[in-house]
C-alpha cells in the first residue's frame, strides 16, 4: 500500500510514526488515557440520542434516500427558509419579512438571535433552490465544494507527512464525512454549508507554510452564514497567536470584528419590528451533557444510518484519533472537536440538533489515527 507497511498498531517498518503523539507515553499517563476512554466509549454506548421533545432517535427513521426525499413532507424549519428563499426571489428585502415569517409559523423573534442571518437565503436563492426540488446549479455548487473538501484534505495530509496508505484512509473518511453536503432536502439548511466550509478552512489551513488567506476567506463564508462558527474562528485566531504568527492572528481578529459589527446590524434590524408580544425563544442552556453532544454530532452526519450503541463510541474515537495526531492540524481538531463537544453539552436544545453539521464534514478523519494511537497507549501501558 504506497510503498508503506500500516499496521494497526500504528506502526510501520521504520518504528513509530513521527506524527504519533501517544509513542513515548509512560506507563501511568498511558493507563490513566485508556481508562477514561474506555468510560467515556461505555457512555456513549448507553446514553440514548434525542431529538424533538426528548424522544428517543432511531436512526432508520432518520435516514433520507435521495430518491425518497421528495416523498418526506418538510419540517416548520425548513419550511420557513423555503418562504424566505421564495420571497427573495420574488423581489423583496430578507428583513422587510422574515419577523412577519416568524409569527407566521409561531416562531420566536426574542432574542434577536433566533432568526438567521440573511446569507444563506440570498444565495440559496441565486442557486435556484425550491425547497427539496432538483437544483442542478446548487447541487453542483455542493459537489465543487465536497470536492473542495476532499482535496484540500489530501494535501494537508501529504503536507503533514502522513503515509500514502493512512493518507488514502484518511481522505476517503473526509469523503464519507463530506458527502452528506450533497443532501438537497437539507440545502436550506444553514449548518450544512457552514460545517462545509469549516472543514474546507481547515483542509486549506497551512500554519507551517505560513498559508492561512484560504481558510480565513471560507471560514468569512462560513460565519456569515452561521454565527455558530464563531468559536472556530476564535480558536484558530487564539491558535495563531500562540504560534506567533501575529498576521495571521490579526487577520482572524479582523474577521472576528467585522463579524460583531455585522451580526449587531442584524440583531438592531430585527429590534426594529420585534413587539413585546412577540414569542420569546426558550433558553439554550439545556444541559445535556454527553448524551447533547452525541445526539448532535451523531443525527447531523452519516452516522446516523448505524445504531447509536455503534454511532456513538465511533464519535468519541473520532475525536481520539485527532488528539492521537501529533500536528498542528491534530492539535487544531483535538480543540475543535472537544470544544463543540463541550459546548453541544451545555447549549442547544433536542430540537437543534442539526446544530452538529456545523463541525461534522471531516470530523470522521480522526478515525484513520485511532489505531495509531490505541497501540501506543497500549504498549506505553504495557512495557516494562
Amino acid at each position: 500500500m504506497g510503498g508503506v507497511a500500516y499496521r494497526l498498531d500504528g506502526v510501520n517498518g521504520r518504528g513509530p510514526a513521527p506524527y504519533d503523539r501517544f509513542a513515548a507515553w509512560g506507563r501511568w499517563p498511558a493507563r490513566l488515557v485508556l481508562a477514561v476512554l474506555a468510560l467515556l466509549l461505555a457512555a456513549s454506548a448507553w446514553v440514548p440520542l434525542t431529538v424533538g421533545r426528548g424522544e428517543q432517535a432511531k436512526a432508520p427513521s432518520l435516514v433520507i434516500a435521495h430518491n425518497k426525499a421528495a416523498e418526506r413532507p418538510r419540517d416548520e424549519d425548513l419550511k420557513l427558509y423555503d418562504r424566505a428563499i421564495s420571497r427573495i426571489l420574488h423581489g423583496e428585502n430578507y428583513y422587510d419579512f422574515i419577523v412577519s415569517e416568524h409569527r407566521r409559523a409561531d416562531y420566536p423573534v426574542r432574542p434577536g438571535a433566533a432568526v438567521r442571518l440573511p446569507t444563506l437565503a440570498y444565495l440559496d436563492a441565486a442557486m435556484g433552490v425550491d425547497g427539496d426540488k432538483p437544483a442542478p446549479i446548487a447541487m453542483a455548487v455542493a459537489l465543487a465544494l465536497m470536492v473542495g473538501v476532499i482535496a484540500a484534505w489530501w494535501g494537508r495530509l501529504g503536507d503533514l507527512g502522513v503515509d500514502p496508505s493512512l493518507r488514502r484512509i484518511g481522505t476517503a473518511l473526509v469523503f464519507f464525512g463530506a458527502s452528506l453536503g450533497l443532501n438537497r432536502y437539507y440545502f436550506v439548511l444553514h449548518e450544512l454549508w457552514a460545517g462545509m466550509l469549516v472543514g474546507l478552512s481547515l483542509g486549506l489551513h497551512r500554519p507551517e507554510r505560513g498559508k492561512w488567506v484560504g481558510a480565513v476567506l471560507a471560514a468569512a463564508l462560513a460565519l456569515s452564514i452561521r454565527e455558530h462558527v464563531l468559536p472556530y474562528v476564535l480558536l484558530m485566531g487564539a491558535m495563531a497567536g500562540w504560534r506567533g504568527a501575529w498576521r495571521e492572528a490579526a487577520a482572524w481578529g479582523a474577521l472576528v470584528a467585522l463579524f460583531a459589527v455585522g451580526y449587531a446590524w442584524h440583531l438592531h434590524l430585527i429590534a426594529l419590528q420585534t413587539l413585546p408580544t412577540d414569542q420569546v425563544g426558550p433558553s439554550w442552556l439545556a444541559m445535556r451533557g454527553l448524551g447533547g453532544f452525541l445526539s448532535n454530532t451523531v443525527l447531523s452526519s452519516n452516522l446516523r444510518f448505524l445504531p447509536h450503541q455503534i454511532a456513538g463510541p465511533l464519535t468519541i474515537l473520532m475525536i481520539f484519533g485527532w488528539a492521537s495526531w501529533r500536528s498542528s492540524a491534530g492539535e487544531t481538531g483535538m480543540l475543535l472537536f472537544s470544544g463543540y463537544a463541550l459546548l453541544f453539552s451545555i447549549a442547544g436544545r433536542n430540537d437543534n440538533f442539526y446544530w452538529g453539521a456545523v463541525i461534522t464534514p471531516v470530523m470522521a478523519l480522526g478515525l484513520a489515527f485511532v489505531p495509531m494511537g490505541l497501540g501506543a497507549l497500549v504498549r506505553g501501558a504495557f512495557k516494562k
